[in-house]
């Protein structure tokens, strides 16, 4: 099993682009994408994890497929805005650390 970088995935995703998918959708049509693939994650989510049951016939039952689409779109959209998705990352990490460093602790609902 071959792993990537979030740059190196970038570039995957980039590389595909330019040569299976012809060009990019533009960015309205593939936030739409995106909302769309984590709608099919929600379905997944609460029927697997939540209180929904499957409807008869509904045999898709991994969300790991959904997950993997939203992270195609979502790279797809960072590659068309400019978005280092590392860089990013970790900025929204250091960013978390420094509004949560005790936020979490201090919750009674999470001990």
């Amino acid at each position: 099993m071959t792993e990537f970088t979030l740059n190196e995935v970038q570039k995957l995703v980039d590389e595909w682009i330019q040569t299976k998918g012809v060009r990019y959708f533009n960015e309205l049509t593939n936030m739409t994408l995106l909302m769309e693939e984590v709608g099919e994650l929600a379905r997944i989510m609460a029927r697997r994890y939540g209180e929904q049951s499957f409807k008869d016939g509904e045999t898709d039952h991994d969300p790991a497929p959904e997950m993997a689409d939203i992270l195609f779109v979502l790279i797809c959209l960072a590659n068309q805005t400019g978005v280092n998705l590392n860089k990013a990352l970790l900025k929204s990490i250091e960013k978390k650390t420094k509004r949560d460093a005790e936020r979490h602790l201090r919750n009674s609902k999470l001990l």
